[in-house]
């Protein structure tokens, strides 16, 4: 990742000293569970803990030359750990330790990411009970449908992250596991015990069954479930979006103190963080379609993976987070013009009523076509500037002749219902 978009408790995790300590802890989980079983000296197991240490760069300096980096990491604990390095690795395949390590570093950037989910979902908990009585137009194809209110908005974003929550927690716990199965799987030079003993003393369960790797559908899964998050982010981005154009001017994410919005125009507010998020879901979701790539691999296993993983893994949670941090800067920041609401929620002088009127003509034996056509017939004279709709609707022989002047107020007075009830749902308020 660029360092314009790192996210440090990431870099850590993925970084080569990160990556290194991994195998590193797999390796002597794996060395000690042998021990346990008499299969190699233990004493020569704590003296392997005891001095091993790890030097990327060294690391690099052998791989130059083994073209190898499990090799080159092997190499460098020999030169580092002395005779009693020959203890580690037995019977294993590289795999055995970067796949394993691999699931520690996923679990530990997962929980990274969880905790600033978390954090959101709170602040739109929050945001969605300040303004649940705010009424606002809801429009859809872009045109004003009917009012609803700005926190419904911000509960319906508060739901889908609840369900990215779920959704990206059951990938994690698919991801869960390790694999010391040896070349192909066969534990030719192993055995289950030692697998089950090593995973154990790692937090993880051991793979029911791999063949030289873990199968590549678990982390296709999680990499789907990370470009969800990012498609739900870009939902909410782009409503900030939407309702900080000029036209609309309802809510601004925050423009902080000293900011600038443009070399050229000094009075531009753009929604800059909102578009690079929206920018950023578009990369998540080329990383989840080259995960599913990796899933077809040749018999037991190749490499064409490695490389697409080195990638798109670490870079997949330094996005998600970053994105996941500025739209936390943005909800907690938002700045809401109930105002503007008001006035856009009149701008089209009562149409938003057309859709009480029918069904209230229809309740009052009105059949539902021509009921549809009485309204709309008015509706569209108003929308072309050719009366007023509330006050055609009132002269009307055939509305006056089933609705009575309460039901035709009720109608254009009509505001949102139920929204508790959907807080409860959602779990916002209690019961």
């Amino acid at each position: 990742m660029i360092p314009r978009y790192e996210i440090p408790e990431i870099r850590e995790i993925f970084s080569d000293e990160g990556r290194f300590n991994t195998w590193l802890e797999v390796e002597l989980a794996a060395a000690e569970a042998m021990a346990e079983l008499g299969l190699v000296p233990a004493q020569a197991v704590r003296v392997c803990r005891e001095r091993a240490r790890i030097d990327p760069k060294r690391i690099g300096e052998i791989e130059e030359i083994t073209r190898h980096d499990v090799i080159a990491f092997l190499e460098h604990l020999e030169e580092t750990v002395g005779p009693e390095a020959r203890h580690l690795h037995l019977g294993m395949t590289s795999s055995d330790v970067l796949d394993t390590a691999l699931a520690l570093q996923i679990a530990r950037a997962h929980r990274v990411l969880l905790d600033d989910l978390e954090k959101l979902l709170g602040a739109l908990r929050e945001q969605a009970l300040k303004y649940k009585d705010t009424i606002c137009i809801g429009r859809s194809h872009g045109v004003h449908a009917e009012p609803t209110t700005f926190g419904l908005k911000l509960a319906v974003s508060y739901a889908q992250f609840k369900r990215d929550h779920e959704r990206l927690s059951a990938t994690a716990e698919g991801l869960r596991v390790g694999q010391i199965s040896g070349a192909v799987g066969t534990y030719t030079s192993l055995s289950p015990e030692i697998e089950e003993r090593t995973c154990a003393k790692l937090g993880l369960k051991p793979a029911p069954i791999s063949t030289q790797i873990l199968q590549r559908d678990r982390h296709a899964a999680y990499l789907s479930a990370l470009a969800i998050l990012g498609a739900d982010l870009e939902r909410l981005a782009l409503e900030i979006r939407h309702l900080q154009r000029t036209e609309v001017a309802e809510a601004f994410e925050p423009f902080t103190k000293g900011q600038k919005g443009s070399s050229a125009m000094p009075h531009k507010r753009n929604p800059i963080v909102t578009e690079r998020v929206a920018g950023m879901a578009r990369l998540l979701r080329s990383n989840a379609h080259a995960a599913i790539e990796n899933v077809a691999l040749w018999h037991e296993r190749d490499i064409s993976h490695s490389s697409v993983e080195r990638v798109i893994i670490p870079d997949g949670f330094h996005l998600a987070v970053y994105m996941l941090r500025k739209m936390l800067f943005v909800v907690r920041g938002l700045v809401v013009d109930s105002g503007r609401m008001a006035e856009n929620l009149a701008l089209t002088g009562g149409l938003t009523a057309s859709s009480g009127l029918l069904v209230e003509l229809i309740r009052a034996g009105l059949e539902r076509k021509a009921a549809y056509e009485l309204v709309q017939r008015h509706a569209l004279a108003a929308w072309e500037g050719k009366g007023d709709f509330r006050t055609a609707i009132e002269k009307d022989p055939v509305v006056a002749g089933h609705l009575d002047r309460e039901t035709i107020e009720r109608c254009f007075g009509q505001k949102p219902r139920f929204i508790d009830v959907t807080y409860r749902r959602l779990g916002i308020i209690g019961e």
